[in-house]
Protein backbone atom coordinates (compact mmCIF):
# COMPACT_ATOMS: atom_id res chain seq x y z
CA UNK A 1 0.00 0.00 0.00
CA UNK A 2 1.65 3.33 -1.15
CA UNK A 3 -0.46 6.09 0.31
CA UNK A 4 -0.26 9.50 -2.15
CA UNK A 5 -1.86 11.87 0.11
CA UNK A 6 -4.96 12.38 2.82
CA UNK A 7 -7.10 15.42 2.85
CA UNK A 8 -10.08 16.80 4.05
CA UNK A 9 -12.03 18.52 1.22
CA UNK A 10 -15.29 20.07 0.85
CA UNK A 11 -18.17 18.74 -1.30
CA UNK A 12 -17.01 21.44 -4.08
CA UNK A 13 -13.33 20.46 -3.97
CA UNK A 14 -11.96 22.88 -1.48
CA UNK A 15 -9.24 21.18 0.02
CA UNK A 16 -9.22 22.70 3.96
CA UNK A 17 -6.19 20.18 5.02
CA UNK A 18 -3.95 17.94 3.02
CA UNK A 19 -1.17 15.93 3.45
CA UNK A 20 1.69 14.89 0.78
CA UNK A 21 3.27 11.43 1.83
CA UNK A 22 4.83 10.53 -0.94
CA UNK A 23 7.78 12.44 -3.35
CA UNK A 24 4.96 14.45 -5.93
CA UNK A 25 5.11 17.60 -6.52
CA UNK A 26 1.91 20.07 -5.62
CA UNK A 27 0.56 21.33 -8.95
CA UNK A 28 -0.27 17.13 -9.06
CA UNK A 29 -1.61 17.05 -5.84
CA UNK A 30 -3.99 20.03 -6.17
CA UNK A 31 -5.22 18.67 -9.55
CA UNK A 32 -6.18 15.08 -8.33
CA UNK A 33 -7.78 17.02 -5.31
CA UNK A 34 -9.56 18.95 -8.18
CA UNK A 35 -10.58 16.42 -10.21
CA UNK A 36 -12.38 14.15 -7.36
CA UNK A 37 -15.46 16.43 -6.99
CA UNK A 38 -16.09 15.70 -10.67
CA UNK A 39 -16.04 11.80 -9.80
CA UNK A 40 -17.93 11.61 -7.06
CA UNK A 41 -21.08 12.84 -8.48
CA UNK A 42 -21.75 9.82 -10.50
CA UNK A 43 -24.70 8.23 -7.97
CA UNK A 44 -22.17 5.49 -7.61
CA UNK A 45 -22.85 3.82 -3.53
CA UNK A 46 -19.20 2.49 -3.60
CA UNK A 47 -16.42 4.61 -1.20
CA UNK A 48 -14.11 4.56 -3.66
CA UNK A 49 -13.36 5.46 -7.34
CA UNK A 50 -10.61 4.02 -9.49
CA UNK A 51 -8.95 6.50 -12.40
CA UNK A 52 -6.38 5.30 -14.91
CA UNK A 53 -3.62 6.15 -12.18
CA UNK A 54 -4.99 6.58 -9.01
CA UNK A 55 -7.63 5.47 -6.46
CA UNK A 56 -9.55 7.67 -4.20
CA UNK A 57 -10.80 6.17 -0.76
CA UNK A 58 -13.60 8.38 0.73
CA UNK A 59 -16.01 9.03 3.43
CA UNK A 60 -18.58 11.60 3.87
CA UNK A 61 -18.30 13.96 7.01
CA UNK A 62 -21.01 15.61 7.63
CA UNK A 63 -20.81 18.49 4.92
CA UNK A 64 -17.05 17.17 3.96
CA UNK A 65 -15.11 14.19 2.50
CA UNK A 66 -12.40 12.72 4.40
CA UNK A 67 -10.03 11.23 0.80
CA UNK A 68 -7.19 9.54 0.79
CA UNK A 69 -5.58 8.95 -2.51
CA UNK A 70 -3.25 5.93 -3.15
CA UNK A 71 -1.91 3.73 -6.36
CA UNK A 72 -4.09 1.34 -7.46
CA UNK A 73 -2.00 -1.50 -6.91
CA UNK A 74 -2.58 -1.00 -3.01
CA UNK A 75 -5.11 -3.24 -1.13
CA UNK A 76 -8.19 -1.58 -0.85
CA UNK A 77 -9.00 -3.13 2.52
CA UNK A 78 -5.60 -2.01 3.94
CA UNK A 79 -7.08 1.57 2.10
CA UNK A 80 -10.67 1.08 4.18
CA UNK A 81 -8.95 0.78 7.42
CA UNK A 82 -6.49 3.35 7.30
CA UNK A 83 -9.65 5.97 6.29
CA UNK A 84 -11.10 4.39 9.47
CA UNK A 85 -8.54 5.34 11.04
CA UNK A 86 -8.33 8.50 9.70
CA UNK A 87 -11.94 9.40 10.38
CA UNK A 88 -11.46 9.22 14.01
CA UNK A 89 -8.67 11.09 14.50
CA UNK A 90 -10.62 14.05 12.93
CA UNK A 91 -13.12 14.72 15.65
CA UNK A 92 -10.48 14.04 18.01
CA UNK A 93 -9.04 17.28 17.19
CA UNK A 94 -11.60 18.90 15.77
CA UNK A 95 -15.29 18.85 17.50
CA UNK A 96 -16.72 20.80 14.95
CA UNK A 97 -16.82 19.11 11.84
CA UNK A 98 -17.04 22.49 9.77
CA UNK A 99 -15.01 24.28 7.47
CA UNK A 100 -13.98 26.89 10.35
CA UNK A 101 -13.70 24.34 12.84
CA UNK A 102 -11.12 22.09 10.43
CA UNK A 103 -9.05 25.32 9.86
CA UNK A 104 -8.29 26.31 13.30
CA UNK A 105 -7.20 22.74 13.95
CA UNK A 106 -5.59 22.36 10.68
CA UNK A 107 -1.90 21.63 12.12
CA UNK A 108 -3.29 19.48 14.46
CA UNK A 109 -4.64 16.98 12.63
CA UNK A 110 -1.81 17.06 9.90
CA UNK A 111 0.37 16.10 12.65
CA UNK A 112 -2.04 13.00 13.73
CA UNK A 113 -1.85 12.12 9.94
CA UNK A 114 1.60 12.06 10.06
CA UNK A 115 1.91 9.97 12.83
CA UNK A 116 -0.23 7.51 11.16
CA UNK A 117 0.78 7.24 7.88
CA UNK A 118 4.48 7.33 7.40
CA UNK A 119 6.12 7.77 3.76
CA UNK A 120 3.59 6.19 2.45
CA UNK A 121 3.12 3.51 4.10
CA UNK A 122 -0.31 3.02 7.01
CA UNK A 123 1.66 2.30 10.68
CA UNK A 124 0.13 -0.09 13.11
CA UNK A 125 -0.86 2.35 15.78
CA UNK A 126 -3.80 3.14 17.74
CA UNK A 127 -5.75 7.08 18.52
CA UNK A 128 -4.11 6.71 22.01
CA UNK A 129 -0.64 6.04 20.52
CA UNK A 130 -1.44 8.91 18.00
CA UNK A 131 -2.65 11.27 20.88
CA UNK A 132 0.44 10.35 23.25
CA UNK A 133 3.25 10.77 20.35
CA UNK A 134 1.48 13.94 19.64
CA UNK A 135 1.69 15.46 22.82
CA UNK A 136 5.15 14.42 23.89
CA UNK A 137 6.51 17.15 21.06
CA UNK A 138 4.46 19.86 23.32
CA UNK A 139 5.87 18.06 26.67
CA UNK A 140 9.32 18.29 25.47
CA UNK A 141 9.31 22.21 24.97
CA UNK A 142 7.13 22.40 28.39
CA UNK A 143 9.87 20.42 30.07
CA UNK A 144 12.82 22.66 28.04
CA UNK A 145 11.02 25.88 29.52
CA UNK A 146 10.94 24.94 32.78
CA UNK A 147 14.93 23.72 32.65
CA UNK A 148 15.44 27.09 31.55
CA UNK A 149 13.44 28.59 33.54
CA UNK A 150 15.03 27.33 36.85
CA UNK A 151 18.09 28.01 36.13
CA UNK A 152 17.43 31.95 35.60
CA UNK A 153 15.62 31.08 38.88
CA UNK A 154 19.20 29.57 40.07
CA UNK A 155 21.02 32.72 38.56
CA UNK A 156 18.83 34.62 40.45
CA UNK A 157 19.65 33.30 43.85
CA UNK A 158 23.17 32.95 43.07
CA UNK A 159 22.99 36.72 43.00
CA UNK A 160 21.18 37.49 45.94
CA UNK A 161 23.33 35.20 47.71
CA UNK A 162 26.82 37.30 46.54
CA UNK A 163 24.94 40.57 47.42
CA UNK A 164 23.86 39.52 50.79
CA UNK A 165 27.24 38.39 51.45
CA UNK A 166 28.76 41.19 50.17
CA UNK A 167 26.46 43.46 52.51
CA UNK A 168 27.48 41.49 55.79
CA UNK A 169 30.82 41.78 54.74
CA UNK A 170 30.85 45.68 54.87
CA UNK A 171 28.81 45.92 57.50
CA UNK A 172 30.92 43.34 60.10
CA UNK A 173 34.19 45.68 58.40
CA UNK A 174 31.83 48.78 59.33
CA UNK A 175 31.49 47.11 62.83
CA UNK A 176 35.40 46.33 63.57
CA UNK A 177 36.46 49.73 62.48
CA UNK A 178 34.06 51.06 65.23
CA UNK A 179 34.19 49.07 67.79
CA UNK A 180 38.49 49.12 67.22
CA UNK A 181 38.38 52.96 67.18
CA UNK A 182 36.37 53.01 70.50
CA UNK A 183 38.86 50.24 72.37
CA UNK A 184 41.47 52.68 70.97
CA UNK A 185 39.93 55.42 72.12
CA UNK A 186 39.30 54.11 75.58
CA UNK A 187 43.08 53.73 76.67
CA UNK A 188 43.31 57.43 76.49
CA UNK A 189 42.71 60.07 79.03
CA UNK A 190 39.69 60.99 77.58
CA UNK A 191 36.81 58.98 76.45
CA UNK A 192 33.27 59.17 74.07
CA UNK A 193 30.42 59.86 76.00
CA UNK A 194 28.36 56.98 74.46
CA UNK A 195 25.66 57.70 76.94
CA UNK A 196 24.29 53.89 77.50
CA UNK A 197 24.43 53.80 81.21
CA UNK A 198 23.03 50.55 82.50
CA UNK A 199 20.74 49.83 79.48
CA UNK A 200 21.36 48.26 76.13
CA UNK A 201 19.38 49.06 73.25
CA UNK A 202 17.48 45.70 71.81
CA UNK A 203 16.77 44.97 67.86
CA UNK A 204 13.46 45.37 68.19
CA UNK A 205 12.95 48.54 69.20
CA UNK A 206 12.80 47.69 73.46
CA UNK A 207 15.16 47.78 75.77
CA UNK A 208 16.96 45.07 78.71
CA UNK A 209 18.24 46.00 81.57
CA UNK A 210 18.95 43.68 84.92
CA UNK A 211 15.99 42.41 84.89
CA UNK A 212 15.49 38.36 84.71
CA UNK A 213 14.03 38.56 81.35
CA UNK A 214 13.50 41.54 78.70
CA UNK A 215 12.65 41.46 75.38
CA UNK A 216 15.06 41.46 71.96
CA UNK A 217 18.78 42.04 71.63
CA UNK A 218 20.67 41.71 68.54
CA UNK A 219 24.09 39.91 68.71
CA UNK A 220 25.41 41.45 66.74
CA UNK A 221 25.63 44.77 68.41
CA UNK A 222 27.75 43.50 70.80
CA UNK A 223 30.79 44.11 69.07
CA UNK A 224 30.19 47.94 69.10
CA UNK A 225 29.66 48.11 72.45
CA UNK A 226 33.04 48.34 75.41
CA UNK A 227 34.14 45.64 77.23
CA UNK A 228 34.40 48.25 80.37
CA UNK A 229 35.22 51.67 81.24
CA UNK A 230 38.01 52.78 84.07
CA UNK A 231 37.51 56.76 84.81
CA UNK A 232 40.98 57.69 84.33
CA UNK A 233 41.86 60.74 85.98
CA UNK A 234 42.76 63.93 84.23
CA UNK A 235 43.94 67.45 84.84
CA UNK A 236 41.16 70.21 85.25
CA UNK A 237 42.16 73.01 82.32
CA UNK A 238 43.52 75.86 83.41
CA UNK A 239 41.47 79.46 82.84
CA UNK A 240 42.30 80.70 79.12
CA UNK A 241 43.49 77.21 77.93
CA UNK A 242 41.55 74.42 75.72
CA UNK A 243 40.81 70.59 76.69
CA UNK A 244 43.52 69.06 77.40
CA UNK A 245 43.53 65.99 75.46
CA UNK A 246 46.36 63.41 76.01
CA UNK A 247 50.30 63.37 76.53
CA UNK A 248 50.50 62.06 72.92
CA UNK A 249 50.82 63.25 69.69
CA UNK A 250 49.39 60.05 68.31
CA UNK A 251 46.30 60.54 70.54
CA UNK A 252 45.99 64.23 69.56
CA UNK A 253 45.93 63.82 65.90
CA UNK A 254 43.61 61.00 66.37
CA UNK A 255 41.11 63.04 68.52
CA UNK A 256 41.33 65.93 66.12
CA UNK A 257 40.40 63.10 63.28
CA UNK A 258 37.32 62.32 65.25
CA UNK A 259 35.98 65.90 65.39
CA UNK A 260 36.18 66.12 62.46
CA UNK A 261 34.20 64.17 61.37
CA UNK A 262 31.15 64.92 64.03
CA UNK A 263 31.92 62.79 66.97
CA UNK A 264 31.24 64.94 70.36
CA UNK A 265 34.39 64.51 72.58
CA UNK A 266 33.71 64.85 76.16
CA UNK A 267 36.39 64.80 78.59
CA UNK A 268 36.60 63.19 82.39
CA UNK A 269 36.83 64.76 85.49
CA UNK A 270 38.20 63.94 88.31
CA UNK A 271 35.75 62.17 90.49
CA UNK A 272 34.17 63.59 93.57
CA UNK A 273 34.94 61.66 96.91
CA UNK A 274 33.07 59.53 97.75
CA UNK A 275 31.51 59.06 94.60
CA UNK A 276 31.76 55.28 92.64
CA UNK A 277 32.90 54.78 89.45
CA UNK A 278 30.23 53.92 86.73
CA UNK A 279 30.68 51.65 83.97
CA UNK A 280 29.78 50.30 80.47
CA UNK A 281 27.54 47.12 80.56
CA UNK A 282 29.06 43.93 79.53
CA UNK A 283 29.70 43.37 75.76
CA UNK A 284 28.30 40.21 75.33
CA UNK A 285 25.36 38.52 77.54
CA UNK A 286 26.14 35.06 78.14
CA UNK A 287 22.91 33.46 77.04
CA UNK A 288 20.91 34.28 73.97
CA UNK A 289 17.97 32.90 72.12
CA UNK A 290 16.61 33.73 68.84
CA UNK A 291 13.09 32.06 68.44
CA UNK A 292 12.88 32.87 64.27
CA UNK A 293 9.69 31.91 62.13
CA UNK A 294 10.28 31.42 58.11
CA UNK A 295 7.19 32.04 56.33
CA UNK A 296 5.92 31.06 53.07
CA UNK A 297 2.96 32.08 51.09
CA UNK A 298 1.53 31.65 47.40
CA UNK A 299 -1.46 33.70 46.84
CA UNK A 300 -3.48 33.80 43.52
CA UNK A 301 -4.11 36.69 41.31
CA UNK A 302 -7.60 36.64 41.31
CA UNK A 303 -8.27 36.04 44.81
CA UNK A 304 -8.00 33.18 47.21
CA UNK A 305 -4.62 31.56 48.77
CA UNK A 306 -3.06 28.23 47.20
CA UNK A 307 -0.38 27.52 49.89
CA UNK A 308 0.26 29.06 53.63
CA UNK A 309 3.41 27.45 55.27
CA UNK A 310 5.03 28.57 58.44
CA UNK A 311 8.27 26.76 60.30
CA UNK A 312 9.89 28.14 63.46
CA UNK A 313 13.23 27.25 65.29
CA UNK A 314 14.13 27.92 68.53
CA UNK A 315 17.71 28.55 69.22
CA UNK A 316 20.03 28.87 72.17
CA UNK A 317 23.73 29.79 71.70
CA UNK A 318 26.01 30.14 75.08
CA UNK A 319 29.12 32.00 75.21
CA UNK A 320 30.80 29.56 78.07
CA UNK A 321 31.03 26.39 78.96
CA UNK A 322 30.09 26.67 82.70
CA UNK A 323 27.01 28.22 81.40
CA UNK A 324 25.70 25.61 79.86
CA UNK A 325 24.09 23.80 82.65
CA UNK A 326 20.87 25.06 82.36
CA UNK A 327 16.97 24.53 81.49
CA UNK A 328 14.65 27.08 79.66
CA UNK A 329 11.12 27.08 80.48
CA UNK A 330 9.02 28.45 77.70
CA UNK A 331 5.40 29.22 77.26
CA UNK A 332 3.69 28.34 73.59
CA UNK A 333 0.61 29.64 73.65
CA UNK A 334 -1.57 26.47 73.76
CA UNK A 335 -1.68 26.71 69.42
CA UNK A 336 -2.81 23.34 68.35
CA UNK A 337 -2.41 23.76 64.63
CA UNK A 338 1.35 23.66 65.16
CA UNK A 339 3.22 20.28 65.01
CA UNK A 340 6.35 20.82 67.17
CA UNK A 341 9.94 18.96 66.64
CA UNK A 342 12.29 18.61 69.57
CA UNK A 343 15.97 17.98 69.25
CA UNK A 344 16.82 14.31 69.47
CA UNK A 345 19.22 15.26 72.59
CA UNK A 346 16.37 17.19 74.53
CA UNK A 347 14.49 15.35 77.00
CA UNK A 348 10.88 14.70 75.26
CA UNK A 349 9.01 14.19 78.26
CA UNK A 350 10.36 16.86 80.07
CA UNK A 351 8.91 19.18 77.04
CA UNK A 352 5.35 17.62 76.78
CA UNK A 353 5.16 17.39 80.66
CA UNK A 354 6.21 20.71 82.04
CA UNK A 355 6.76 22.84 78.48
CA UNK A 356 10.80 22.62 79.49
CA UNK A 357 13.68 22.46 77.15
CA UNK A 358 16.37 20.53 78.43
CA UNK A 359 19.16 17.69 77.90
CA UNK A 360 18.46 14.35 78.79
CA UNK A 361 21.45 14.19 80.27
CA UNK A 362 21.34 16.84 83.29
CA UNK A 363 25.21 16.18 84.01
CA UNK A 364 26.39 17.36 80.55
CA UNK A 365 25.55 21.14 79.49
CA UNK A 366 24.95 22.63 75.97
CA UNK A 367 27.59 23.19 73.39
CA UNK A 368 29.37 26.33 74.16
CA UNK A 369 31.10 28.70 71.36
CA UNK A 370 30.60 29.59 67.88
CA UNK A 371 28.57 27.56 66.42
CA UNK A 372 28.43 26.71 62.75
CA UNK A 373 24.35 27.91 62.87
CA UNK A 374 24.36 32.16 63.18
CA UNK A 375 20.99 31.53 65.18
CA UNK A 376 22.81 29.29 67.69
CA UNK A 377 21.70 25.58 68.96
CA UNK A 378 18.46 24.56 67.63
CA UNK A 379 16.33 22.89 70.23
CA UNK A 380 12.73 23.12 69.02
CA UNK A 381 11.16 23.47 65.50
CA UNK A 382 7.36 23.70 64.77
CA UNK A 383 5.42 23.81 61.22
CA UNK A 384 2.28 25.01 60.42
CA UNK A 385 0.20 24.55 57.53
CA UNK A 386 -3.25 26.71 56.48
CA UNK A 387 -5.83 26.98 53.73
CA UNK A 388 -7.54 29.72 55.70
CA UNK A 389 -6.80 33.36 53.78
CA UNK A 390 -7.93 35.28 56.97
CA UNK A 391 -4.51 34.22 58.70
CA UNK A 392 -2.70 35.85 56.04
CA UNK A 393 -0.49 38.97 57.00
CA UNK A 394 -0.01 40.52 53.90
CA UNK A 395 -2.92 40.41 51.01
CA UNK A 396 -1.79 41.88 47.40
CA UNK A 397 -4.00 42.86 43.95
CA UNK A 398 -3.26 43.59 41.45
CA UNK A 399 -4.83 45.14 38.39
CA UNK A 400 -3.76 45.69 34.55
CA UNK A 401 -6.12 47.47 32.29
CA UNK A 402 -5.37 48.90 28.80
CA UNK A 403 -6.55 51.88 27.85
CA UNK A 404 -5.64 54.64 25.16
CA UNK A 405 -2.30 52.36 23.83
CA UNK A 406 -1.33 52.67 27.54
CA UNK A 407 -1.21 49.91 30.04
CA UNK A 408 -2.55 51.56 33.59
CA UNK A 409 -1.40 48.93 36.69
CA UNK A 410 -3.32 49.84 40.12
CA UNK A 411 -1.99 47.23 42.68
CA UNK A 412 -3.03 47.60 46.17
CA UNK A 413 -2.07 45.71 49.93
CA UNK A 414 -3.84 45.15 52.81
CA UNK A 415 -2.38 44.03 56.06
CA UNK A 416 -3.35 41.94 58.77
CA UNK A 417 -4.49 43.70 61.94
CA UNK A 418 -2.03 41.01 64.17
CA UNK A 419 1.23 42.08 62.75
CA UNK A 420 2.96 45.15 61.92
CA UNK A 421 5.27 44.94 59.22
CA UNK A 422 8.42 45.77 59.17
CA UNK A 423 10.93 47.14 55.64
CA UNK A 424 7.56 45.71 53.27
CA UNK A 425 9.57 45.43 49.67
CA UNK A 426 6.57 44.37 47.00
CA UNK A 427 8.33 43.57 43.83
CA UNK A 428 6.36 43.88 40.40
CA UNK A 429 8.21 42.43 36.93
CA UNK A 430 7.71 44.58 34.37
CA UNK A 431 8.03 43.93 30.24
CA UNK A 432 11.14 45.23 28.81
CA UNK A 433 10.85 48.74 29.06
CA UNK A 434 13.09 51.94 27.42
CA UNK A 435 12.44 54.14 30.18
CA UNK A 436 10.71 54.10 33.57
CA UNK A 437 7.40 53.92 34.36
CA UNK A 438 5.34 56.29 35.09
CA UNK A 439 4.21 56.26 38.62
CA UNK A 440 1.27 58.35 39.35
CA UNK A 441 0.18 57.62 42.74
CA UNK A 442 2.10 55.73 45.76
CA UNK A 443 1.83 55.33 49.41
CA UNK A 444 5.63 54.93 50.33
CA UNK A 445 8.48 54.54 48.33
CA UNK A 446 9.52 53.09 44.39
CA UNK A 447 12.34 52.46 42.65
CA UNK A 448 12.40 51.03 39.29
CA UNK A 449 15.28 48.23 38.91
CA UNK A 450 15.96 48.47 34.81
CA UNK A 451 18.40 45.32 35.65
CA UNK A 452 15.90 43.10 36.47
CA UNK A 453 13.07 45.14 35.09
CA UNK A 454 11.28 44.71 38.07
CA UNK A 455 9.06 47.82 39.89
CA UNK A 456 10.06 47.68 43.77
CA UNK A 457 7.50 49.24 45.99
CA UNK A 458 9.09 49.74 49.59
CA UNK A 459 7.31 50.69 53.12
CA UNK A 460 9.15 50.91 55.76
CA UNK A 461 6.76 50.10 58.73
CA UNK A 462 2.88 49.14 58.12
CA UNK A 463 1.10 49.56 61.54
CA UNK A 464 -2.26 50.52 62.64
CA UNK A 465 -1.56 54.00 60.55
CA UNK A 466 -1.51 52.36 57.23
CA UNK A 467 -3.11 49.13 57.28
CA UNK A 468 -4.19 49.51 53.15
CA UNK A 469 -2.35 51.04 50.61
CA UNK A 470 -1.85 51.50 46.86
CA UNK A 471 0.07 52.40 43.86
CA UNK A 472 -1.04 53.36 40.24
CA UNK A 473 1.74 53.07 37.62
CA UNK A 474 1.60 53.23 33.44
CA UNK A 475 3.50 51.38 31.20
CA UNK A 476 3.27 50.43 27.55
CA UNK A 477 0.73 48.10 26.35
CA UNK A 478 1.63 44.70 27.42
CA UNK A 479 0.21 41.25 28.45
CA UNK A 480 -1.59 41.44 31.78
CA UNK A 481 0.52 38.00 32.61
CA UNK A 482 3.61 39.44 32.14
CA UNK A 483 2.99 41.60 35.97
CA UNK A 484 2.92 38.19 37.60
CA UNK A 485 4.30 36.52 39.87
CA UNK A 486 4.68 39.44 42.20
CA UNK A 487 7.28 38.80 44.87
CA UNK A 488 6.86 40.30 48.72
CA UNK A 489 9.33 40.53 51.62
CA UNK A 490 8.91 42.15 55.16
CA UNK A 491 9.89 41.36 58.68
CA UNK A 492 8.26 41.17 61.78
CA UNK A 493 8.75 41.31 65.42
CA UNK A 494 5.71 39.10 65.93
CA UNK A 495 5.28 35.38 65.40
CA UNK A 496 2.46 32.95 64.23
CA UNK A 497 3.22 30.47 67.49
CA UNK A 498 4.04 33.15 70.01
CA UNK A 499 6.29 31.40 71.84
CA UNK A 500 8.21 33.25 74.73
CA UNK A 501 10.68 32.36 77.27
CA UNK A 502 9.75 32.24 80.98
CA UNK A 503 12.57 31.32 82.43
CA UNK A 504 16.30 30.33 82.14
CA UNK A 505 16.55 27.81 85.00
CA UNK A 506 20.62 27.16 86.04
CA UNK A 507 20.01 23.21 86.86
CA UNK A 508 22.69 23.42 90.04
CA UNK A 509 21.20 26.92 91.28
CA UNK A 510 18.05 28.61 92.43
CA UNK A 511 17.28 32.16 90.60
CA UNK A 512 16.81 32.33 86.86
CA UNK A 513 19.68 33.37 84.89
CA UNK A 514 20.03 36.68 82.63
CA UNK A 515 19.65 36.31 79.34
CA UNK A 516 19.01 38.29 75.88
CA UNK A 517 16.22 36.97 73.38
CA UNK A 518 15.01 38.48 69.81
CA UNK A 519 12.39 36.65 67.99
CA UNK A 520 11.34 37.77 64.67
CA UNK A 521 9.14 36.42 61.51
CA UNK A 522 10.64 36.77 57.76
CA UNK A 523 9.74 35.65 54.57
CA UNK A 524 11.43 33.05 52.79
CA UNK A 525 9.24 33.02 49.74
CA UNK A 526 5.67 35.14 49.44
CA UNK A 527 4.50 35.26 46.05
CA UNK A 528 1.35 36.78 43.99
CA UNK A 529 1.45 34.09 41.14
Amino acid sequence: MVVLAASVTTKTGKALVSRQFVDMTRIRIEGLLAAFPKLVGSGKQHTYIETENVRYVYQPMESLYLLLITNKQSNILQDLDTLRLLSKLVPEYSPELDEEGICRMAFEIIFAFDEAIALGHNENVTIMQIKQYCEMESHEERLHKLIMQSKIDETKDVMKRKASEIDKIKIEKSKSERGGLMSLQSTGSTRLDIGFGDMSISSGGGFSSNSSFGPSLDPDTFSSKAKGRVSAPATVPSKGMGMQLGKTQKTNQFLESLKAEGEVIVEDVQPVAGQSKSSLPTATDPITITIEEKLNVVLKRDGGLSNLEVQGTFALQILKKEDGFIQVQIETGGNESFQFKTHPNINKDLFLRENILGLKDPSKPFPAGQLSDPLGLGLLKWRMHSAQESVVPLSINCWPSVSGGETYVNIEYEASEVFDLQNVVISIPLPALRDPPTVNQVDGDWRYDSRRSVLEWSIFLIDSTNRSGSMEFVVPPADPSSFFPIDVKFSTAKTFCDIKVANVIPINGVSPLKFAGRTQLVTESYQVV
